[in-house]
């Protein structure tokens, strides 16, 4: 009777000791959050509470890392305790092609394993393809990696047709599920949704991440971000730290840790939009504003700058870079971008040490290596960014703290075009305002901007992909529009995204499209013709039915677009590339028409978004398209559309 009665006490002293106290600070933690959604964030206590939250978040993540490894603990034969670590899906190269492979860390292994197929009813198991004692594990430098075994990648196309399917048959099961639909539509829907978002997965990633067996093989992972590498080579490498004795498992001891793998695992789905329950947030789709203000902590002086990015269609995605500023410790860059969303839900912030030696060349893609001094990641959160003001927070990665601020602006908001209030400049005036007033055939800016990236950016990784400075395209916004006689000069001396950046601007803020509001629905149609000859006879005719001013402009940075592709070995933009950037800019109807066209506003891939990249792209795969040809066909031809 003592003893039951001392277990009793025992167990109400360590309820009230020590769950207790979390459940509370749980707790909290939900009324903290409530709070913050419900509070304006220019009210006072805002960012008070935003205080509170980080530091009971914090408290609860360092209980929840004491916690987790006796949960995603497994006994060996030899009654050792090896410990889950980390997982997730990589893709591998292997036999030249890629396969997905699910990746087990382990305190003292790192095991690559395989999701075996089973038939109704059983139980998932997973097939092991290969192990390394972290003992025998090594990471090559890039000039001792041997070059890449030949990889047929997804042409960008292509991989952009997916993207577009991904999002058409998103919309489908959406108006499936408002209309009530039959499950089984919405099944079969969801199977083909998986398929493309599966092979996305599978082909985009293009990062190599090498490990060496120091006893045999070397292994080839290709990974989207160079944050998902820095992330498993860190947490390998605080491993190793520890006193670790290679071995050799037996058959019996390879097929324990490969049935534990199922129980243990964290990532248990592919991450693909497929495998997310209803209620799960679709994310944000717009433009985030973000500004890159400035870094702490660095213990010596270093050439630093930062890279952005955002998770879309389950893979992150680099968005934008800040210049790179030499020789310092707390290098302030105050540096603003303009990033697109596609679904997203998570910022990305890496800081870099730049690498100037010629001697550390990566073998897999030809670039030098640069260091990665931090990395942080923050969720984006709809109740916090969707406001008209800028929202600033610091992220800390690695003692490094970097201070940013950010604002979002919907797709429904981005897509406004608003003609402008003064007709002197060049931003939101009409094309053939501008040519009249300069007398010129296509806008100085346009040529201008031409001319500048063909000088010197047309090499340039990403141009017109790769988000340019806000505040320099600014800059440039407000000297176009005063016709400064320094424009030359301000021109030379900008960085070549900005002028990229620029060049997209002026397009998007025309009053309307380039290709015209009125012939917008013809475009429309006559992309989607099926037989190539009357598809032809339209798409010539349309143009030739353009203002001279537009039909010259579009012409002129059509053959501009087809010189970048050109270089797509180098500067890695393909015609598709390009028509993706620009076929939106220079179609998307101004706001009064739009409004019979636009579908749903989180949709950026919606029906009429894929048709005016295909519009564009028919033309710059056209064989060379002459002016004077084409006004001399008018003769035969009526104007009217």
């Amino acid at each position: 009777m003592e003893i039951l009665l001392i277990i009793r006490f025992c167990c109400n002293c360590t309820y009230a000791l020590l769950y207790k106290p979390i459940d509370r600070v749980t707790r909290s933690t939900l009324v903290l959050h409530d709070l913050l959604k419900h509070t304006p964030v220019d009210h006072p206590d805002y960012p008070l509470l935003q205080d509170a939250l980080r530091i009971s978040q914090n408290f609860l993540s360092s209980i929840n890392e004491d916690i987790d490894p006796r949960r995603t603990a497994v006994t060996t034969p030899k009654g050792e305790t090896r410990q889950l670590v980390k997982d997730g899906f990589l893709v591998e190269v292997s036999e030249s092609s890629r396969k997905l492979r699910h990746v087990f860390l382990f305190t003292d292994v790192l095991l690559c394993a395989k999701l075996k197929k089973t038939s109704a009813g059983k139980h998932q198991q997973y097939d092991c393809k290969w192990y390394i004692p972290l003992a025998d594990l090594v990471f090559p430098s890039p000039e001792e990696s041997e070059a890449s075994p030949q990889v047929h990648p997804f042409p960008d196309h292509e991989l952009e047709d997916m993207k577009m399917k991904i999002s058409a048959l998103k919309s489908e099961i959406q108006k499936e599920k408002a209309n009530k639909g039959q499950s089984r539509a919405i099944e079969r829907l969801k199977k083909k949704m998986f398929e493309n978002e599966f092979l996305l997965l599978l082909n985009s990633p293009t990062i190599p991440f090498r490990i060496h067996n120091r006893n045999g093989k070397s292994y080839l992972f290709l990974l989207s971000s160079d944050y998902e590498r820095s992330e498993w080579r860190e947490a390998i490498q605080k491993l190793q730290k520890k006193d670790l004795q290679a071995f050799v498992l037996s058959s019996v001891e390879l097929q324990v840790l490969t049935g534990s793998c199922f129980k243990l695992r964290t990532v248990h789905n592919i991450p693909v939009t497929s495998n997310k329950d209803d209620d799960e947030s679709p994310g944000l789709y717009g433009f985030l504003h973000v500004i890159v203000h400035s870094a702490k902590g660095f213990k010596q002086s270093a050439n630093l700058y930062c890279t952005l990015e955002v998770d879309s269609f389950g893979y992150f995605v680099s968005k934008a870079k800040t210049r790179v500023f030499r020789d310092t410790t707390e290098p302030k860059w105050d540096e603003e971008f303009e990033i697109e969303l596609e679904g997203s839900q998570s910022l990305r912030i890496l800081c870099y040490e730049k690498c100037y030696d010629k001697t550390k060349v990566n073998k897999d893609n030809n670039e030098i290596v640069d260091k990665i001094m931090g990395k942080g990641q923050i969720q984006l959160d709809p109740q916090t960014v969707e406001t008209k003001n800028w929202h600033t927070d610091v992220i800390e990665m690695n003692g490094i703290k970097v201070e940013f601020s950010m604002k979002f602006t919907s797709r429904d908001m981005s897509l406004k075009r608003t003609p402008s209030k003064k007709q002197s400049g060049v931003f939101g005036v009409k094309i053939s305002v501008v040519t009249k007033r300069e007398r010129s055939k296509v806008p100085y800016i346009v040529r201008q901007c031409v001319e500048e990236v063909e000088k010197r950016g047309i090499e340039e990784v990403g141009i017109y992909r790769i988000s340019g400075v806000a505040t320099d395209i600014q800059a440039l916004k407000a000297v176009f529009d005063a016709n400064n006689k320094d424009i030359l000069l301000m021109l030379s001396d900008m960085d070549i995204n900005a002028i990229a950046g620029t060049l997209k601007l002026y397009f998007r803020e025309l009053p309307e499209p380039l290709l015209t509001d009125r012939l917008y629905p013809a475009f429309m149609e006559g992309i989607a013709l099926s037989d190539p000859a009357a598809k032809e006879n339209c798409m010539m005719h349309l143009l030739r039915s353009l203002p001279d001013p537009n039909l010259i402009t579009f012409l002129f940075l059509l053959e501009h677009l087809k010189r970048v592709a050109e270089k797509e070995p180098v500067n890695k933009m393909s015609l598709h590339n390009l028509a993706t950037v620009f076929g939106p800019t220079l179609l998307r109807p101004s706001e009064v028409e739009s409004k019979a066209h636009l579908t749903s506003a989180a949709d950026i891939w919606s029906h009429d978004v894929m048709a005016q990249v295909q519009v564009l792209l028919y033309y710059l795969q056209h064989p060379p398209i002459s002016f004077a040809e084409l006004k001399r066909n008018t003769l035969y031809f009526s104007t009217d559309v």
